[in-house]
């Protein structure tokens, strides 16, 4: 059977392409799909994916499956079930009007910018990291009680000192809204499928959390 990897940040420059297609036997798992590639993923910790969703190694595959190599991320983003990712500028403004609510007497904001270097370029999975956002946004929403979260992040070049990342959110209490911000941006660092390059080197990062 046949199945599509995909390929990303410094594991696609590897291949030269962000693509390859595996030829595997009927019954094969995941594991089996990533000890095809092991010469291409030597040194660099990865997980896996398959039609959008993390995996174990023991997980079967299915002749047509998308299969994702996960390299460690960096960065991420996310809105009150709004998950956007962008090339365009980021701005507060429009996060703080999603995040206004009656119930709220607090509200916490986050910006993530590049520093010290001229620019950083962000690339991302986006038909995964969408939904992983969405998801991280809902949990934090309800484990902390917020009225609203909302956050962006930018995809392709990003200049200095202008925002990456942007979130907001908004509770009726200080400390829910701090928890909430902290809790988004830290899952979506953590989880989510987005990678930076910094003057020609992709930045080492975390091994996704499944």
């Amino acid at each position: 059977m046949q199945v599509r990897v995909r390929l990303f940040a410094g594991l696609r420059e590897r291949a030269g392409a962000s693509e390859l297609e595996l030829e595997l036997p009927d019954g094969a798992v995941v594991g089996d799909a990533l000890n095809e590639v092991r010469a291409l993923t030597e040194g660099v910790r990865v997980v896996m994916a398959v039609n959008r969703e993390y995996v174990d190694p023991g997980a079967p595959l299915r002749a047509g499956d998308e299969v994702a190599l996960i390299p460690p991320v960096s960065g991420g983003a996310v809105g009150a079930l709004h998950a956007r990712l962008t090339e365009e500028a980021l701005s507060l403004d429009g996060l703080l009007e999603l995040v206004r609510d009656p119930r709220a007497g607090a509200v916490v904001t986050f910006l993530g910018v590049t520093r010290e270097v001229a620019e950083l370029r962000y690339e991302a999975y986006a038909e995964m990291a969408e939904p992983q956002m969405a998801e991280i946004v809902r949990r934090a929403i309800e484990r902390h009680g917020l009225c609203a979260a909302a956050a962006e992040h930018r995809i392709g070049t990003v200049p200095l000192s202008e925002p990456s990342v942007a979130i907001a959110v908004s509770a009726p209490h200080r400390e829910a809204a701090f928890a909430g911000a902290r809790e988004i941006i830290d899952e979506l660092k953590a989880r989510v499928p987005i990678w930076k390059k910094e003057e020609g080197e992709w930045v080492r990062g975390v091994t996704p959390r499944p």
